[in-house]
């Protein structure tokens, strides 16, 4: 009996790490790409379409497991309502920022937002939820703001490219974790909060003539349609994910993302990694170095 729990734990966690793998390789690696085989649409469009067909292709989702009655619930719940109200705004910001920033050449930027988005949460966490920091973590977080610093002072302005993605999907997590609504049926609320708006300026689009959607160019007219599922895949595997590891393992795991855009930035895009870059992420990844040893060390003596 002992033998085949262990045999089904280590199943279990594997096919953790395997969602995992797919939902960060995905934000990382073929989002950005992707993302990026579109940048000729202009920025507003490509979101309304993400929004649109992202309410479709998840909404499909809750229909085929039955789940409409928890849809229901949620959207009769006024506390729950309210809460992904502002979730949902706040994912729209970061999610048009991001496409923002990979169709104008601002990955590397970008790949930095999704690095202090952990040590945002820490901040968040302190301020909003009570909790307290031991020594080594306060050091992390001000090693990381020594980073951020460098990159304001050099550029003569906050990175906000950075700053907005950190920040969004920082107060974006906040919200989600003290909301009480399963992550799948959250997210369809915050798609249909948002898809009136999409849905009408896709029509305005089209009622103007303005439209890159359905105007001959079958393979773009696809990829619009794809956004909606690597919009909803990985989101779907990373809550699968976090239902099968330790949260540590899942934190750690969170790196993948932004290493993997970093990479694409320098080296298949071309994109400048100065001097003063170099510094910068050094900083950052000092800082998650050590704030991932002392979870790590937290975890471990728990």
């Amino acid at each position: 009996m002992a033998a085949a729990a262990q045999g089904e734990e280590r199943r279990r966690t594997l096919t953790g790490v395997l969602y995992g793998l797919a939902a960060f390789g995905t934000w990382g690696f073929v989002a950005p790409i992707h993302f990026k085989l579109i940048a000729a649409v202009p920025p507003f469009e490509v979101l309304a379409q993400r929004i649109v067909w992202a309410m479709l292709f998840v909404l499909g989702i809750i229909l085929m497991r039955g789940r409409l009655r928890e849809l229901a619930g949620a959207l009769a719940s006024p506390p729950v309502l309210r809460a992904l109200l502002v979730s949902a705004l706040l994912v729209g910001v970061n999610w048009l920022t991001y496409i923002w920033a990979i169709a104008t050449e601002h990955i590397v930027q970008a790949s930095l937002g999704y690095f202090i988005n952990p040590l945002v949460n820490v901040a968040l966490g302190i301020l909003f939820l009570g909790e307290r920091l031991r020594p080594l973590q306060l050091v992390a977080c001000a090693v990381a703001a020594v980073g951020v610093a460098v990159l304001t002072v050099a550029a003569g302005e906050p990175p906000w490219i950075a700053l907005t993605l950190g920040i969004t999907f920082g107060f974006y997590g906040l919200i989600r974790k003290k909301v009480k609504v399963e992550p799948l049926v959250g997210f369809c609320v915050e798609s249909l909060i948002l898809f009136p708006a999409a849905l009408a300026y896709v029509i305005y689009l089209a009622a103007t003539g303005a439209t890159v959607f359905l105007q001959g160019d079958r393979v773009l007219d696809f990829l619009l349609v794809l956004t909606a599922v690597t919009t909803s895949a990985p989101l779907i595997w990373f809550a699968a994910a976090a239902q099968r590891l330790k949260l540590s393992t899942v934190g750690l795991m969170q790196y993948l993302s932004p290493s993997c855009l970093l990479a694409l930035g320098v080296l298949l895009y071309g994109e400048p990694f100065t001097t003063v870059h170099a510094v910068s992420f050094a900083c950052i990844w000092t800082a998650l170095g050590l704030y991932s040893a002392d979870a790590l060390r937290a975890a471990r003596a728990a």
